[in-house]
C-alpha cells in the first residue's frame, strides 16, 4: 500500500516537531522551557516540563509536584515563580543624575539567556545560569 503525499507531510512535520521540542544535549530544564516558550505557547499545564522529563530524567517521576510546590503550575509560570536568571546575569542598580536630580535605576533581569551551561545527564535542576527561588513553608494543619 503507497502511502498519500497527505501522510508524508503529516510525517515530515511531526519529525520537525519532535526535533524542535528535543532538548539539546545536557541542557537543563530551566533552559529548555526557555528556549521552547520562545516559540510555542503555554497552553496551561507542564506538557514541556513532562516531555523533558520523559526525554531526560524518566526517574524525576515527582517533577510537576515539585514544580507546582514552586509555584510553576505551568511551564511558563516554572520560569516565572519556580527558577528565575542568576544574580550575577542581572544588570547592577544604579544613580544616574539628571537635572541636578537623582534617579537610581533598579537591577533588572536579563534581556536574553546565555546558552544553557549543562547539567549532567538526568538531572531535572537549573544550570548556574538559574536561581531556584525559595517559597516558605507553609505547615500542614
Amino acid at each position: 500500500m503507497e502511502r498519500s503525499i497527505t501522510d508524508d507531510a503529516e510525517s515530515y512535520v511531526r519529525s520537525l516537531l519532535d526535533a524542535w521540542l528535543a532538548p539539546n544535549p545536557g541542557e537543563c530544564l530551566a533552559c529548555y522551557l526557555e528556549r521552547v516558550l520562545e516559540r510555542y505557547d503555554c497552553d496551561g499545564d507542564l506538557r514541556f516540563a513532562a516531555h523533558y522529563r520523559d526525554l531526560v530524567a524518566p526517574r524525576a517521576t515527582q517533577l510537576e509536584r515539585r514544580l507546582e510546590a514552586s509555584g510553576g503550575y505551568c511551564d511558563c509560570e516554572v520560569l516565572g515563580n519556580a527558577v528565575q536568571p542568576a544574580w550575577h546575569l542581572w544588570s547592577t542598580s544604579r544613580e544616574l543624575e539628571l537635572d541636578g536630580r537623582t534617579i537610581v535605576l533598579e537591577a533588572e533581569p536579563p534581556e536574553g539567556m546565555p546558552p544553557c551551561a549543562g547539567v549532567r545527564r538526568g538531572s531535572t535542576q537549573p544550570c548556574v545560569h538559574w536561581h531556584r527561588m525559595r517559597r516558605p513553608r507553609v505547615p500542614y494543619r
